[in-house]
């Protein structure tokens, strides 16, 4: 078993607030984490993952419509949201950029993340319906927290440290 632990964290303003939240668990980082449990919400980062249109469109009102193409950069969970709704969304897969593709005529919405809604509202766009809440989590392998007695005292610092934050 090697002596390192990985951690992977993304860049921009979510890596501003991961680590004041590293420092107070007691990790130091000098690079990147991978796997796929999510024992931790760090309460950081938040936005949501929305809908949103050109503002003042002639569009017919999401309720109405049986198929629409949606530019965004998570298509599974886009598709499963409209197929929720009743509606039929052709997913364009798009990264970066995503407020463009109505104006560029590569779909009638998009679904990206939202934070302040500025970049929206700068691209003439306004947000029309909210998938889901996002939030910044701490993610473990899940061999590794079985086996590595490490990785569960990390978990268990950073949840200590979203306990305090939350109290």
């Amino acid at each position: 078993m090697s002596n390192e632990l990985t951690f992977a964290v993304p860049k921009g303003r979510i890596l501003d607030e991961a680590l004041p939240v590293m420092a107070r668990a007691g990790v130091v980082p000098e690079a990147a984490f991978p796997a796929l449990y999510a024992p931790v919400d760090l309460d950081i980062g938040h936005c949501r993952l929305s809908v949103a249109e050109p503002k003042g469109s002639v569009l017919e009102p999401m309720g109405k419509v049986s198929h629409l193409r949606v530019a965004t950069k998570y298509p599974n969970i886009t598709k499963r949201w409209f197929e929720s709704q009743g509606i039929q969304a052709e997913c364009v897969k798009l990264n970066g950029a995503m407020e463009l593709a109505p104006s560029l005529g590569l779909s009638e919405r998009i679904v990206d993340l939202v934070s302040t809604g500025r970049t929206l509202v700068d691209n003439g766009l306004v947000e029309c319906a909210t998938i889901l809440p996002v939030s910044a989590r701490l993610i473990v392998n899940r061999a590794a927290l079985k086996t590595d007695p490490r990785v569960a005292a990390l978990v268990e610092a950073f949840r200590a440290v979203a306990d305090e934050k939350a109290a």
